[in-house]
């Protein structure tokens, strides 16, 4: 049986939890495709991009989640390595979701600035999970 310590079984429940919206984003994106739901060229293909990452890196950041598991890590760099990925995977989908949105866009908004921040977290959370396994 796989032990995991208290910390990652928390954070895997909620994170497999909250996967219910990515699921329901799916459902939103269908409506989309469809044309149930009015949009551009670069909407349809920034909320195909959200929904993909989401999906994606929720599950690398599960495999994250157990692999801290197995590193001597502590601390703050321990969180990275366990919930840097699973940060990006908010992050990330919201950037290209929230820059997206308006009646007839064609070039996103501000909010574009999260797709950075997400990969920040994506970037620190795998370098400090492959330092960490490395040297355990």
């Amino acid at each position: 049986m796989l032990e995991l310590s208290e910390a990652a079984r928390t954070t895997a429940g909620i994170v497999i939890l909250a996967a219910i919206t990515v699921a329901s984003g799916g459902y939103f994106l269908t409506r989309v495709v469809r044309g149930k739901v009015p949009a551009t060229d670069f909407q349809m293909s920034f909320f195909r991009a959200g929904h993909a990452h989401a999906g994606v890196l929720i599950i690398l950041g599960l495999v994250c989640l157990l692999l801290t598991e197995a590193t001597a890590l502590s601390g703050g760099w321990e969180w990275l390595a366990r919930t840097g990925v699973l940060v990006a995977a908010i992050v990330m989908p919201a950037g290209f979701f929230l820059s997206a949105v308006g009646r007839g866009r064609t070039a996103p908004n501000g909010l574009i600035v999260l797709l950075g921040v997400g990969a920040g977290f994506l970037v620190a959370g795998l370098a400090a999970l492959g330092v960490g396994l490395l040297t355990a």
